[in-house]
């Protein structure tokens, strides 16, 4: 069974930054697609960033040059660094996990397995 496990969300001031983790288990294949998404009240769902096995990342145009997404392959466990970060970035943020060709752009619908959510809160 694929488990998906998020650490790291919580409440900053507008500008200062934040370091989300997660970390998959039980995924036995060799290829993956690690995504992010976040969900704000009252919104739909929307892609932040994604990154492959083999490293290629792809970014949301509202979190580039803000945020980067690393991912440690051995472990299958993905980072979400957030830095500059705006009241707008408030958000549920969810760890997914999908199939290598997931990550060929940022639809919520590519990924099967999701984790549970972390809140980030921006104050301005």
């Amino acid at each position: 069974q694929v488990q998906l496990q998020e650490s790291g969300g919580g409440s900053v001031q507008s500008g200062g930054s934040l370091r989300l983790s997660c970390a998959a288990s039980g995924y036995t294949f060799k290829n993956y697609c690690l995504g992010w998404f976040r969900q704000a009240p009252g919104k739909g769902r929307e892609g932040v960033a994604n990154i492959r096995s083999d490293g290629i990342s792809r970014y949301a145009d509202s979190v580039k040059g803000r945020f980067a997404i690393s991912q440690d392959n051995a472990k299958i466990t993905q980072y979400l660094r957030m830095n500059s970060l705006e009241p707008e970035d408030t958000a549920m943020y969810y760890c997914a996990l999908g199939s290598f060709w997931s990550c060929s752009d940022l639809r919520a619908n590519d990924f099967e397995h999701w984790g549970q959510g972390v809140q980030v809160t921006v104050s301005s």
